[in-house]
Formats: C-alpha cells, sequence, structure tokens
C-alpha cells in the first residue's frame, strides 16, 4: 500500500470549482457520504462526494477493500491523492490513496463554507449591543451567557443551519449580529416597543444551535440536534442561566443573587419558543407579544433575505452562459428566483 505524504493544505490544495480533465490532485479534502459498493465481478469499491467550500464531485476508488473502508469517516475529512475523469458531463475524481486527515483551523476555513466577514469584529459588535442593555435583569443573564467561554467558542464558529440560511462557518454569528442591527434600524419606529427585550431576544433565538449542529467533520445534527432541536436546547440552556443568576452568592467575591420577574423569564422563554412564527414552520408556540411578532419576522426577514441573495447576486451564483434569469425552484423560498438586478436588464 502506498503510504501518503502529508503536506499543508496551502501548498497543494485545488479547488474543487477549478478541476479540470486529466488533473491529478493531492491534498486535504471534505468527504461526504462514503459507501462500500461492489461491482459487478464481486470486487469492494469505495463511493463517495469530495467536496470543499467551492463545491463538490463525486469520488471513486476502485482498489478499495473492506479494511480500509472501515478506517475512513463516513461523513468528515480526508488526505487524498486522485486523478480528475470526465464522466457524464462532469469531472469525477479516481481516488489512488486515501485516509482520514484531521484538519486544522486553516485547513477547515478552506474545506467547508465560511463567513466572509471578520468574527472577532462581528462579535465585538454583539457585545457592544448587549452591553447597551439597560434592564439590570436581563443585563445579568445576558453576563452569565457571556461568560460561558466555550459556549461562545461554539457561537462564534457555528453554521446557522446545515443547507439553508447562513449554512457556514461563523453563520450563526452572522445571522445573530445581522437581527440584531436589523432591530436596532427598527425599533425606533415602533416606541412601544421594548427594546432589551428585543436586543436579547434575537441574541437568544438560535443559540441552541450550538448544541444542535457539528461542524467538526462537516456540518451535521449531533444527538442533541436529532432529539431535541435548537428550540428546545435554547429554553433548556436559559433555564440553566437563570437558574446561575439567581443562585445566593458562595463567597464574599462573587455578585449578588438577582431575582428574575417571571414575567421577563416567562417573555424570554416565549421568543424561543415561538420565533419560527408558525407552527408548520417549527413554532412550539404563536409569537403573543409586540416583542415576540418582532423578533419572529426579522429572523424570518434575514434568513429569506441571506438565501435570496446567495442564490442570485453572489459572485459564486452567477449562471452558466445560458442558463436564463431564473434560477431552479428554492424549496426552502416555494419559488424560482429572478437573478438580475432589474436596472442592468437591456429590452
Amino acid at each position: 500500500m502506498t503510504i501518503l505524504r502529508d503536506r499543508t493544505l496551502q501548498q497543494h490544495h485545488v479547488s474543487i470549482n477549478g478541476l479540470s480533465s486529466n488533473q491529478y490532485i493531492e491534498g486535504v479534502y471534505a468527504v461526504q457520504n462514503c459507501q462500500l459498493g461492489m461491482t459487478k465481478n464481486g470486487k469492494p469499491f469505495l463511493k463517495c462526494l469530495i467536496a470543499d467550500k467551492t463545491g463538490r464531485t463525486p469520488g471513486r476508488m476502485w482498489n478499495a477493500s473492506e479494511e480500509l473502508y472501515a478506517t475512513l469517516p463516513t461523513d468528515g475529512f480526508v488526505y487524498i491523492q486522485a486523478q480528475t475523469q470526465p464522466y457524464q458531463g462532469e469531472i469525477q475524481l479516481i481516488i489512488q490513496n486515501i485516509k482520514p486527515h484531521v484538519p486544522t483551523d486553516t485547513e477547515l476555513r478552506e474545506l467547508v463554507p465560511t463567513t466572509k466577514f471578520s468574527i472577532d469584529e462581528m462579535f465585538s459588535e454583539v457585545l457592544r449591543m448587549l452591553g447597551s442593555i439597560e434592564n439590570p435583569v436581563i443585563a445579568a443573564i445576558a453576563n452569565e451567557y457571556l461568560s460561558d467561554g466555550q459556549l461562545m467558542d461554539r457561537f462564534c464558529n457555528a453554521p446557522a443551519a446545515q443547507v439553508l440560511h447562513h449554512a457556514y462557518l461563523g453563520g450563526l454569528l452572522e445571522h445573530t449580529l445581522s437581527v440584531m442591527k436589523l432591530a436596532e434600524s427598527i425599533l425606533p419606529h415602533y416606541p412601544g416597543v421594548n427594546r432589551d427585550v428585543v436586543v436579547f431576544g434575537l441574541f437568544l433565538h438560535d443559540l441552541g444551535k450550538c448544541e444542535e449542529l457539528s461542524w467538526e467533520a462537516g456540518f451535521s445534527y449531533t444527538d442533541v440536534g436529532q432529539l431535541i432541536g435548537h428550540i428546545g436546547q435554547g429554553v433548556l440552556m436559559l433555564e440553566k442561566k437563570i437558574e446561575a443568576v439567581e443562585r445566593e452568592p458562595e463567597h464574599a467575591d462573587d455578585p449578588a443573587a438577582v431575582k428574575v420577574p417571571k414575567a421577563i423569564k416567562h417573555m424570554l422563554h416565549h421568543i424561543i419558543l415561538s420565533h419560527h412564527g408558525e407552527p408548520e414552520f417549527g413554532a412550539l408556540k404563536i409569537p403573543a407579544s409586540a416583542e415576540a411578532i418582532l423578533i419572529s419576522h426579522i429572523d424570518n426577514l434575514d434568513a429569506k433575505m441571506n438565501m435570496a441573495i446567495s442564490e442570485t447576486r453572489n459572485e459564486e451564483s452567477k449562471p452558466a452562459p445560458g442558463a436564463g434569469n431564473f434560477t431552479e425552484k428554492i424549496w426552502a423560498l416555494n419559488t424560482k428566483l429572478y437573478r438580475p438586478d432589474p436596472t442592468t436588464v437591456e429590452d
């Protein structure tokens, strides 16, 4: 068996969307849906998808074995040596050698889609907005979240979804900051709505996704995500943070315990439970306060606009020549989308 030579991604990585026919590649890639098949002659072969942040393409390894297959992740990351080959109008990879690989943080951001914005700058802006909360009880709960370093690390790196809106590393942080900034713009138009509840509610609304989703081996759902989901997990997290805020101080340096009024506690729970808007979209309650209604609509607006822009107005979404002005149907939006900026279309 050929021994693979580990080399850095930066030196050898060829992007999937840059592959051409009869090209040798060697480096680290994501592998998806890796399976062991059988040829007509009864010999085992590997079939999978090989991917990076630019796209994915079919992969086949004809000289495979059950022993090799047992070492590989179904979805994860691998180091491969392969040759490209044209097949039914697309490029496929004929894999010569393959082994599992644990990517560095730098490699990971080349292998899976990643936010285009600075994580540090976005998180600093979230901190600024949470720091502007005036209600001392809500501020205390916010500080309890922010002091959880492990949770905040996951918050800064998590995707907001597996395949829909903001489905890339840092997507949850980007989406959360986006909805909080939208609220800052909209709230002056509705002076009767409590700003602190809306700003903190938007920070909370999707935090359960930190535990719902996994991104260390490609985007997938955790056991918690499958069994409880981000809404249920978000409520459980809130309960723990409120309990921590209300606990009696253990020593003189501890902050004094804060009593969280039932109305605030119930409203924060309600915002998490209702932010999907309607039961058919996963809401456990229909939004029943001015703050919850605003949060639900802002969340929905940002999610849909992210999908619409990424499908029509990004550099990566430019259609092939002759593809027409409309996308294929976007099932999450229940429509095809018109691609061009209408002011640029000539009669």
